[in-house]
Protein backbone atom coordinates (compact mmCIF):
# COMPACT_ATOMS: atom_id res chain seq x y z
CA UNK A 1 0.00 0.00 0.00
CA UNK A 2 1.40 3.37 -0.83
CA UNK A 3 0.47 6.44 0.71
CA UNK A 4 -0.05 10.03 -0.79
CA UNK A 5 -0.71 13.28 0.35
CA UNK A 6 -3.89 13.32 -0.66
CA UNK A 7 -5.11 10.72 1.32
CA UNK A 8 -4.66 12.46 4.20
CA UNK A 9 -7.20 15.25 3.00
CA UNK A 10 -10.34 14.75 4.96
CA UNK A 11 -13.40 16.65 6.58
CA UNK A 12 -13.31 16.50 10.28
CA UNK A 13 -16.34 17.93 11.71
CA UNK A 14 -15.85 20.27 14.74
CA UNK A 15 -17.82 18.30 17.10
CA UNK A 16 -15.60 15.53 17.10
CA UNK A 17 -12.50 17.35 17.99
CA UNK A 18 -11.58 16.65 21.57
CA UNK A 19 -11.06 19.89 23.76
CA UNK A 20 -10.93 17.57 27.00
CA UNK A 21 -9.84 14.31 28.24
CA UNK A 22 -12.54 11.95 29.09
CA UNK A 23 -13.22 11.42 32.92
CA UNK A 24 -12.68 7.51 32.59
CA UNK A 25 -9.26 7.91 30.08
CA UNK A 26 -9.31 4.27 29.30
CA UNK A 27 -13.05 4.89 27.53
CA UNK A 28 -11.47 6.81 24.58
CA UNK A 29 -12.15 5.64 21.33
CA UNK A 30 -9.31 3.16 19.23
CA UNK A 31 -8.97 2.76 15.34
CA UNK A 32 -7.86 -0.58 14.33
CA UNK A 33 -6.18 -1.01 11.09
CA UNK A 34 -5.92 -4.99 10.08
CA UNK A 35 -2.66 -4.48 8.27
CA UNK A 36 -2.81 -7.64 5.99
CA UNK A 37 -6.77 -6.60 4.92
CA UNK A 38 -6.36 -2.95 5.03
CA UNK A 39 -9.97 -3.55 7.14
CA UNK A 40 -10.86 -0.55 9.25
CA UNK A 41 -12.47 -1.00 12.86
CA UNK A 42 -13.14 0.59 15.78
CA UNK A 43 -12.80 -0.22 19.98
CA UNK A 44 -12.11 1.30 23.27
CA UNK A 45 -8.74 1.55 24.75
CA UNK A 46 -9.42 -0.38 27.37
CA UNK A 47 -9.37 -3.45 24.87
CA UNK A 48 -6.23 -2.49 23.50
CA UNK A 49 -4.59 -5.81 24.85
CA UNK A 50 -6.35 -7.91 22.79
CA UNK A 51 -4.86 -6.47 19.85
CA UNK A 52 -1.30 -6.46 20.71
CA UNK A 53 0.71 -9.79 19.81
CA UNK A 54 4.24 -11.19 20.98
CA UNK A 55 6.68 -8.89 19.05
CA UNK A 56 4.68 -6.15 18.25
CA UNK A 57 5.78 -2.76 18.98
CA UNK A 58 3.81 -0.57 21.00
CA UNK A 59 5.18 3.10 20.25
CA UNK A 60 3.66 5.79 23.32
CA UNK A 61 3.47 9.43 22.12
CA UNK A 62 3.63 11.60 25.28
CA UNK A 63 4.20 15.00 23.78
CA UNK A 64 1.65 17.76 24.37
CA UNK A 65 0.17 20.72 22.08
CA UNK A 66 0.92 24.06 23.17
CA UNK A 67 -1.36 26.90 22.19
CA UNK A 68 0.03 28.44 19.24
CA UNK A 69 -1.11 29.61 15.43
CA UNK A 70 0.23 30.33 12.40
CA UNK A 71 -0.88 32.96 10.08
CA UNK A 72 -0.67 33.00 6.45
CA UNK A 73 -0.94 34.78 3.39
CA UNK A 74 -0.93 33.49 -0.39
CA UNK A 75 0.76 34.80 -3.01
CA UNK A 76 -2.81 36.57 -4.27
CA UNK A 77 -3.04 38.44 -0.93
CA UNK A 78 -5.47 35.00 0.57
CA UNK A 79 -5.30 34.36 4.30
Amino acid sequence: MTLKLNDFNYVLPEELIAQYPLGERDRCRLMIVERKSGSVSHGTFKDITSYIKKGDCLVANDTKVIPARLFGRRKSGGK
